[in-house]
């Protein structure tokens, strides 16, 4: 074993007593050591003391902070810095643990109460209620974002909002007046984030409002005299989109080839047509209340149709008869409409194409763009069989968060790692990570000047395609390394410079509301700078917090330099504070449209 003994200048030796080690000293590893200094420095303005002890003992190394940050970049919306020094504490398979046990309110009642809560703002501020429309698209906006800030199940609202973005419907579409409804659906996604896939699959089938999404409501069976035929779109989506994609899949998410070299279809238009007998007879079980004596029935108009509540088969309306699905399985004739569903469902939730494409369209919603085929085929197998049990949700989340591809340093640098953050979450991150002066005691927010700029909100994808492809190659440079930049189809020239405008407003708390309300005239709840304007006294000190909040610790030299030398000149004396806001401005702004910020490695 081998004995260090280490000097440091400064006016004066340090010295340490030598003890053995077998592989370094320092970064908390100097049991025993003992440390003085001729001197160690304490400033009037800071609650900061530099410590001699401090150069072995490993306090003031960020290193674990600067991991759980990343971390929670990924598996949240964002959290502050006391709460990344909390969860830094402990494994992250804990917090996680913990995470899978917390609940919240169901947001299609939320919605419901924030839209009476916001009828009775109305009125009282001169409103005539008979003007007031709702609960729609901007009642579950506010919902939605009331959910989101100073909540606990931040593992469980992050997930739900990535299967939002596989799972797709859209407030943005015939769907914009049903806000119970839009709760209802994100809650089905929220309930089985933890849950099973198959589940999910099911429920998710059964909503109403992807009825009336895809048009796989009051979808009838054939009468050929009439040319009606079952509607197709559904059977269609949740084969390409939802569960097994358009070519078959090695568990590593690569395709599978013919003799050819060709890859080949899962599934052919006869599939489609087959599938679409299956999903036909559904329609609702209760409707509103409603002058015109309208009572369930097959054919009832979406608009009377209870948003809230599953849809029931219909048998004399289903597609009697056997159906031929994937995989030579066949539904025998004779069953009932649900019969058929659950089979079919079976049928794609079984496919062997499900592990890997879920794998990786949840691997780059939460860590990376592009992850490898051995990082893809290890969450595929948590998804196809963990303790016998297949789609077991917990078991993949924990798969893809804790996979040494997700925390490995080394990755960091590798040029094929990373993604862009699409911008509502960069949104989500400030709202999250630094405080907000709160002055109308709610956190509602429409979110429709950032839907403008950047055209994401919560659940308003333009169709059912989501924002961006997963496969998405910006340019012949990605095409020629064969990478995917999926968030980079919505970052155009027009949305990269809007962003920029939105982060201007952010900065500028004085005149701007991170959240604002439709037509209820709240009073502004803008950004808190008096913590961080704490940290303005040394421009270095604070580029180095917004670096462990924003940057998880990645904040390049170059960019640094560029932040510390725009904010430096930034002067003033502590009679006049302002030039502390002002300093605090400056530094957020730039860390906030720095590409250091906008890749998540």
């Amino acid at each position: 074993m081998k004995k260090h003994l280490l000097f440091l200048f400064l006016c004066f030796p340090y010295f340490f007593f030598s003890q053995e080690y077998s592989d370094y000293l320092g970064a908390g590893h100097g049991n025993g050591i003992t440390v003085t200094s001729s001197s160690e420095q304490s400033r009037g303005d800071w609650r900061e003391t530099a410590r001699a002890e401090n150069t072995v003992n490993g306090q003031g190394l960020d290193a674990r902070l600067l991991e759980t940050s990343r971390f929670l970049a990924q598996a949240t919306f964002g959290t502050n810095l006391d709460y990344i020094k909390t969860v830094s504490k402990n494994a992250f398979e804990d917090w996680i643990d913990t995470q899978f046990d917390i609940h919240s309110p169901a947001m299609g009642h939320l919605t419901n109460n924030v839209y009476n809560q916001a009828l009775v703002v109305f009125i009282s501020k001169g409103g005539n209620p008979a003007d007031y429309n709702g609960p729609d698209w901007s009642h579950f906006q506010y919902a939605w974002w009331q959910s989101n800030i100073d909540n606990e199940d931040l593992l469980r609202q992050r997930i739900a909002l990535a299967l939002s973005e596989i799972l797709v419907i859209s407030w943005d579409s015939n769907l914009k007046s049903y806000g119970v409804g839009l709760g209802d659906y994100y809650d089905v996604l929220k309930d089985n984030a933890f849950g099973n896939f198959r589940d999910l699959l099911l429920e998710m089938t059964l909503h109403p409002m992807m009825g009336g999404y895809l048009s796989h409501y009051n979808n009838p069976k054939s009468d050929p005299e009439r040319n009606i035929h079952p509607d197709e779109n559904f059977a269609r989506e949740i084969m390409q989109l939802f569960t097994i994609g358009l070519y078959e899949l090695n568990q590593d998410g690569s395709y599978e080839l013919d003799g050819n070299g060709d890859r080949i279809p899962t599934y052919n238009n006869e599939d489609i047509k087959e599938f679409a007998k299956i999903f036909t007879g559904l329609g609702t079980p209760e409707v509103e209340g409603n002058k015109y004596g309208v009572t369930p029935d097959f054919g009832v108009g979406f608009n009377f149709a209870k948003k809230d509540l599953p849809m029931i088969m219909y048998d004399e309306w289903h597609q009697s008869g056997e159906k031929k699905l994937l995989n030579g399985q066949v539904v025998p004739s004779g069953q009932s409409g649900m019969q058929d569903i659950e089979d079919a469902i079976d049928n794609l939730f079984n496919h062997k194409n499900t592990g890997p494409f879920i794998a990786l369209r949840l691997i780059q919603q939460l860590v990376k763009s592009n992850p490898s085929p051995a990082y893809i085929s290890r969450v595929s197998a948590a998804f196809n069989n963990t303790k016998g049990v297949r789609g077991d949700m917990k078991a993949v989340i924990k798969a893809i968060l804790l996979d040494e591809e997700a925390r490995s340093c080394s990755w960091m640098s590798d040029p094929n790692n990373g993604k862009l953050i699409e911008p509502m979450m960069r949104y989500f991150n400030v709202t999250r990570q630094l405080d907000l002066d709160n002055r109308n005691g709610v956190n509602w927010n429409i979110g429709y000047d950032f839907f403008n700029a950047t055209g994401q909100s919560p659940m308003g994808a333009p169709s059912v395609f989501n924002f961006f492809l997963p496969e998405y190659v910006p340019n012949s440079e990605f095409s020629d390394a064969n990478l995917k930049a999926p968030e980079f189809e919505i970052h155009t020239s027009a949305s990269s410079l809007a962003y920029i405008n939105e982060v201007d407003k952010w900065t500028n708390p004085k005149y701007t509301s991170m959240l604002n309300t439709w037509d209820l005239d709240l009073e502004k709840t803008p950004l808190n700078y008096e913590k961080l304007k704490y940290y303005a006294k040394d421009s270095d000190v604070l580029v180095n917090m917004l670096d462990k909040l924003f940057t998880r610790g990645q904040l390049s030299d170059e960019t640094k330099r560029t932040i510390v030398e725009a904010i430096e000149p930034i002067q003033g004396t502590n009679q006049n504070t302002d030039y502390m806001y002002n300093r605090v401005k400056m530094g957020l702004y730039l860390i906030l449209i720095s590409p250091d910020y906008v890749i998540l490695k």
